[in-house]
């Protein structure tokens, strides 16, 4: 059915925007002193290291299978329920995990299991606020306005690790600079600066929700309601109907191949970007005086600058309006060519300007994505149909990260990054000429194909059904 975004529907979207921002921004400092907690706290002694290694992967874990698996289950709720409530909720909920964390640390009794169990917590609230939260951009942004909307979200994704890491470092000095009156907690010192970055998260999310209590937010109006206003599916089956809208829709299989690949790759990248760092480019950096710790910043902090940039190019451009599928090929290709040059190249700033090109290309096909996806999903289906997308898509990334490591030590660091990223880019150099993926934006051609995919499961199932 035709819709209408609110008048001020812009405008309270930038609202939350900022607000979520700051959640945002807050999750990334916690999770950054988290680290710090477990490094310098709890697994300080060199002999520990096999120790810190399996508490890193279990609270990353504990973070991760929530979010993605968790999904689809996640937009089936958001589809159902209002989604401005279902935000709230989130968010009143992650405030209080903050909250329970700080108590336990200040107390000096917080372990790994708990971290892991509470982060699970989180992580949970997180995949229906998401769920939410994304199903909610096309509810108040009209059409013509989605590219910029999802330019300002990849901004705050990009521009998060560039602030957070260091507003997390000068808060968790805090304590030192308050002087003795400061009381200390049990872990060498560490604990007070590491409980006020938690605090600080906790105060994003309860501000967040102090802002969604008084906006408005409208929730699609589903068309399977029964008399009595009941929906007569279950969530299970609203599940199902996230999945086979997507299946029955191939163009959009195509395109969220792309993103599985890209996943892989980055999940790959991400484990053995460290170890190029360290071995290919060693003869560089120490030529210049520099410190393997700073070449890394280096190369993360023009990456976050390209994000960044990626990111003010969709606001200030907004895009494509049509073939926007162009929007996402094509710069996924180029950022496969960015990240052949960073594998083959033994220059740290040859290495730091193609991390900067690859970053670019983030969040301008990321917004191009997601806005094809806001424009091809009816409103009432997106939350179902979003989530299942983000599990299919990211499932890919932990592949990815533990395969990283295998492969850095089977081959030389630079290769494996220079074979990804090849392969990447004649993936998407193919899908220039792929006559189903080309077509992913004309709907109605979509929605025949969809019914088409029906009839024949409709007839295969009657010719299985047992005879009575």
């Amino acid at each position: 059915m035709p819709y209408t975004s609110p008048p001020n529907g812009f405008r309270t979207f930038t609202i939350v925007w900022l607000t979520q921002s700051l959640s945002v921004v807050g999750g990334a400092m916690m999770g950054f002193a988290l680290n710090v907690y477990l490094v310098q706290g709890l697994y300080p002694a060199p002999g520990q290291k096999a120790e810190l290694a399996l508490a890193l992967m279990a609270l990353n874990l504990a973070f991760f299978i929530p979010m993605v698996f968790a999904a689809p289950l996640a937009g089936a709720f958001a589809d159902r329920h209002d989604r401005r409530r279902t935000m709230i909720l989130a968010d009143l909920l992650n405030g209080l995990v903050c909250l329970v964390v700080i108590m336990l640390m200040r107390e000096g009794v917080l372990q790994v299991w708990m971290l892991v169990v509470t982060g699970f917590v989180s992580a949970l609230a997180g995949a229906f606020h998401f769920a939410a939260f994304d199903s909610s951009f096309a509810m108040l942004v009209p059409d013509h306005r989605l590219p910029r909307a999802n330019g300002l979200m990849q901004t705050t994704w990009w521009s998060s690790g560039i602030v957070a890491p260091g507003l997390a470092a000068f808060v968790m000095t805090l304590p030192a600079v308050l002087g003795p009156g400061a009381r200390q907690s049990p872990l060498d010192g560490t604990g007070d600066g590491v409980a006020m970055c938690i605090a600080v998260n906790g105060l994003t999310f309860a501000v967040s929700a102090a802002v969604l209590f008084a906006v408005y937010i409208p929730s699609p109006q589903r068309s399977d309601v029964g008399t009595g206003g009941k929906l007569e599916t279950s969530i299970w089956s609203d599940i199902r109907a996230g999945l086979l809208y997507i299946w029955r829709r191939r163009p959009l299989l195509w395109l969220l191949g792309t993103f599985t690949l890209a996943n892989f790759a980055g999940g790959t990248g991400r484990v053995v970007t460290p170890l190029f760092v360290k071995f290919n480019l060693a003869a560089d950096w120490t030529a210049h005086g520099l410190s393997y710790e700073a070449a890394l910043a280096l190369i993360g902090t023009l990456s976050g600058i390209g994000g960044v940039t990626g990111g003010v190019l969709m606001i200030t451009w907004g895009g494509l309006k049509r073939a926007r599928v162009y929007g996402v090929v094509v710069p996924m290709l180029l950022a496969g060519v960015a990240d052949v040059v960073f594998g083959l190249t033994s220059l740290l700033l040859v290495a730091a300007a193609a991390g900067l090109a690859f970053s670019l290309m983030g969040p301008v096909l990321n917004a191009h994505s997601q806005t094809i996806w806001q424009t091809q999903t009816p409103r009432e289906l997106q939350g179902r149909v979003f989530a299942v997308r983000r599990m299919i898509a990211q499932c890919t990334f932990p592949v990815g990260a533990l395969s990283g490591g295998a492969l850095a030590g089977l081959f030389d660091p630079g290769v494996v990054l220079a074979t990804l990223g090849a392969l990447l880019m004649l993936f998407c150099a193919a899908q220039l000429w792929n006559p189903h993926l080309l077509r992913v934006e004309d709907k109605e051609w979509l929605d025949r194909m969809a019914a088409s995919g029906q009839q024949q499961e409709t007839a295969v199932a009657a010719v299985h059904e047992p005879t009575r």
